[in-house]
């Protein structure tokens, strides 16, 4: 396996340094007022905003967080969508149709947009108010995670909502090495996972919580668009009523825990998976020793952590099936 990107630490330094200007422009927002905050993308981008999503759901008791997939927003226009609006979109490469749509149709209803992208000159860094970008080709989920987290906690301490940030500010300072150190004491266990389920007809995939979204993004964008494998992903809740009956003891299921209040609904999944498959896979943020992570703060970064395992379990499928990630049959290819 190749050791990350050689712009990895610079790339999530660059990205961390920009938290005192998301405090700034998140402090005037919340002065001249927010009713509610939209979390707006595609793929991966909607995906990595699970856990700023789950953040407010469980520390906001004044403006409320939703997540919309862009064309979703567009063409639902939620009514609560207004001049006291603060909307996120996100898109790696800047010209995702549908998530550049979706700034006209935040603008439109008079809302103020914020962007996380690669490249602040793209059609959603010049189309947005305030444009954070990674700047990076080839460390984007860690990055991009940053970038809406300054976002996020700089809103949440605006409003009163940030209890403990300063342990997370240190959290979040600790994450170039917790990561890289996280990637050694995982990658084995990355590989044999790859190396078991290379040739499974089909995987499962269970995340509770703000780890659901990187559960989602392994099975939807890594497997089943880089890998062309079939898989599905399920809210490790959900499972249990309909998906869990298709289990039997070849069935795969690969199963992310983390260390925030809803860990339960992952043992939960653990403990029937074990009984009934042999091909239970657990991939658990408490295995990890995060250098420089205070015990309090563990929740809030492990779904960073997590998915920067899961991009690196990715290669690790990349490698032993001979199947390039950026391998494409129709994505860029045809019109869709």
């Amino acid at each position: 396996m190749k050791p990350v990107h050689e712009d990895f630490v610079e790339t999530l330094r660059n990205s961390l340094a920009q938290r005192e200007r998301a405090n700034e422009i998140t402090a005037a927002l919340v002065a001249r007022g927010v009713d509610n905050l939209y979390f707006v993308g595609c793929g991966g981008s909607l995906l990595a905003t699970y856990p700023m999503q789950y953040e407010f759901d469980t520390r906001s008791s004044r403006v409320p967080a939703f997540t919309f997939t862009s064309n979703e927003f567009n063409f639902r226009r939620p009514r609560q969508l207004g001049e006291h609006s603060v909307v996120v979109v996100a898109s790696h490469t800047g010209s995702t149709r549908e998530t550049v749509r979706a700034i006209d149709t935040a603008k439109e209803a008079g809302a103020t947009v914020l962007g996380v992208t690669r490249t602040a000159s793209s059609a959603l860094g010049s189309g947005v108010d305030h444009v954070f970008s990674y700047e990076s080709e080839h460390t984007v989920w860690e990055a991009k995670q940053i970038l809406l987290a300054n976002i996020g906690w700089g809103l949440l301490e605006a409003l009163g909502d940030a209890e403990g940030r300063s342990a997370i500010d240190a959290a979040y300072d600790a994450l170039p090495q917790a990561i890289l150190t996280a990637h050694e004491e995982q990658d084995l266990r990355s590989h044999v996972i790859a190396d078991q389920l290379k040739d499974e007809p089909i995987i499962y995939i269970l995340g509770a919580g703000p780890v659901e979204g990187l559960a989602r993004c392994l099975s939807m964008c890594y497997l089943q668009e880089m890998q062309w494998m079939h898989s599905g992903a399920f809210n490790a809740g959900e499972f249990f009523h309909g998906a869990f009956e298709v289990v039997v003891d070849d069935v795969p299921v690969i199963v992310f825990a983390g260390e925030d209040a809803t860990r339960p609904m992952a043992q939960r999944a653990v403990d029937f998976l074990s009984k009934y498959t042999s091909k239970l896979h657990l991939v658990d943020s408490t295995q990890l020793s995060l250098p420089g992570v205070e015990g309090s703060a563990r929740g809030e970064v492990a779904p960073i952590i997590l998915g920067s395992i899961v991009s690196r379990m990715a290669k690790h499928f990349e490698n032993v099936r001979g199947h390039d990630l950026s391998q494409r049959r129709y994505m860029t290819k045809v019109e869709y």
